[in-house]
C-alpha cells in the first residue's frame, strides 16, 4: 500500500522506511528528539507540535528525508523538537533558507515553521516569493497576533487599536490577512486551522503534506501570556457553534447551529451571510477548493476581518502548478545535454569582469 506521493505504508497506514539495516514502521515516538520543549505552560505550540508529530508516521517518509526550517520566534525553537534534521535560520529568512534546500535537493520534504512577526514583517518578501514561485514548501504560519519572544509588541497581524508595549495608544496600522496575502502571492495550496483543533489541524497538515508546490497553513496560536483569549470567538463554548465556517471542497457553504446560516453571493459579486430558511439551500455558495482563478477563495478571505466573528477554516485553495524546483532542474539537464559539464572557474572569469588594481 503506498500513499499519494508514493511512498510505502503498511496495512494499518503508517509509513514503512529502512532503518539500522533493515526495515521498520515508524511512529509518533520516532520523530520526538531528545530535547526539553520549552513554552510557556499552556501555549498552543504544544497542540501543534504534538499534531505534525501525530501525523509524520504517516506520510512514510524517513526521518533522514525530512528538515524543519525556521526563522527567529517562540515558534521557531520546533526544529530542537523533531527528530528530523533542521535548520534554525535567522529573522524572517526562513524561506529562503528552506528554497535553497528544497531546490538543490528534490527528494527532501522541507517544513517551515514562521510566526506573523517572524514570516509577515522582515520576513514578508521572502515568504511571498518562496509562495510566488511555488516551491516545493510546507509553510506553517503560527499567528498570535502579537510578539511572544520579545515580550508582548505588537505584530503585523494585530488589530487596530491593540494596546501593547510598542504601541500604549493602540496600533493605528492596518493588520495582515495572512490567508489574503498567500492567495495574492499565488500560493496554490492555502488553508487556515486552529491548533486546539484536535481533527482539523492534523487532516490540513496531512493535506499540506501531500501537496506538491507552495502549501500555507495559518494556524490561529493562543499566546496565554500576552496575548490570552485573541481566538475566544472561534475556541469558545458558543463561539465553536457560531463562528467557525468550515469549508469543504464542493458542499454548500453552511454553519452555526444545524446549519441555519450560509454563505451567498450577491449579484454585484460579494459574499454575504444569510439565514438558510429565508433564501433557500439553493442559493448558497458552494465551495470549490480546485478553482484556478483565487478570485473566489480571496473573497472567502475577506468574509472576516479577524477571529472576532464568523471566521472560514480550512483549505481555501488547492490547484496544481509547475514548481519551481521542477523548471530549475529541467533547465540544468537542458544546458548539460547542449553544453557538456559545467566549468565554475570559466564561469566566474568570463563575461563582464573588470581588474581592480
Amino acid at each position: 500500500m503506498t500513499d499519494p506521493n508514493g511512498h510505502t505504508l503498511d496495512e494499518r497506514g503508517r509509513g514503512i522506511t529502512e532503518a539500522s539495516g533493515g526495515i521498520g514502521t515508524l511512529t509518533r515516538k520516532d520523530f520526538v528528539s531528545d530535547q526539553e520543549v520549552r513554552w510557556c505552560p499552556g501555549c498552543g505550540d504544544y497542540a501543534i507540535l504534538a499534531a505534525v508529530q501525530s501525523i509524520m508516521p504517516e506520510l512514510g517518509v524517513p526521518r533522514e528525508k525530512v528538515v524543519f526550517v525556521s526563522g527567529i520566534g517562540c515558534s521557531s525553537r520546533f526544529p530542537y523538537y523533531m527528530n528530523t534534521y533542521g535548520v534554525h535560520g535567522i529573522h524572517g529568512r526562513a524561506p529562503a533558507i528552506a528554497t535553497g534546500i528544497a531546490s538543490a535537493r528534490p527528494d527532501l520534504q522541507v517544513w517551515v515553521v514562521t510566526g506573523d512577526g517572524d514570516g509577515l514583517s522582515i520576513g514578508g518578501n521572502h515568504l511571498i516569493h518562496a509562495l510566488r514561485r511555488n516551491v516545493n514548501l510546507k509553510i506553517l504560519l503560527f499567528n498570535n497576533q502579537i510578539y511572544g519572544l520579545t515580550k508582548g509588541q505588537y505584530s503585523p497581524t494585530s488589530e487596530q487599536g491593540k494596546v501593547t508595549k510598542s504601541t500604549p495608544f493602540g496600533s493605528v496600522e492596518q493588520p495582515f490577512n495572512p490567508i489574503s496575502l498567500a492567495l495574492g502571492a499565488e500560493a496554490t495550496f492555502v488553508a487556515r486551522t486552529i491548533d486546539v483543533e484536535r481533527k482539523h489541524l492534523p487532516e490540513m497538515l496531512r493535506r499540506a503534506a501531500a501537496h506538491r508546490g507552495s502549501a500555507f497553513i495559518e494556524i490561529y496560536q493562543n499566546c496565554n501570556i500576552f496575548n490570552d483569549g485573541a481566538f475566544l470567538a472561534l475556541t469558545s463554548k458558543e463561539g465553536r457553534t457560531q463562528n467557525r465556517i468550515y469549508l469543504e471542497h464542493d458542499r454548500p457553504i453552511r454553519f452555526d447551529r444545524d446549519g441555519s446560516k450560509g454563505i451567498r453571493m450577491t449579484g454585484a459579486g460579494h459574499l454575504e451571510i444569510v439565514e438558510v430558511s429565508e433564501v433557500g439551500e439553493n442559493e448558497l455558495l458552494v465551495h470549490d477548493e480546485h478553482r484556478y482563478d483565487a478570485g473566489l477563495a480571496f473573497a472567502l478571505s475577506r468574509l472576516s476581518a479577524g477571529p472576532h466573528g464568523p471566521t472560514p477554516l480550512g483549505v481555501f485553495r488547492q490547484v496544481e502548478r509547475p514548481v519551481y524546483g521542477d523548471g530549475m532542474e529541467s533547465q540544468l539537464r537542458s544546458a548539460a545535454a547542449d553544453q557538456g559539464p559545467g566549468d565554475l572557474a570559466k564561469l566566474l572569469s568570463s563575461g563582464d569582469t573588470w581588474d581592480v588594481d
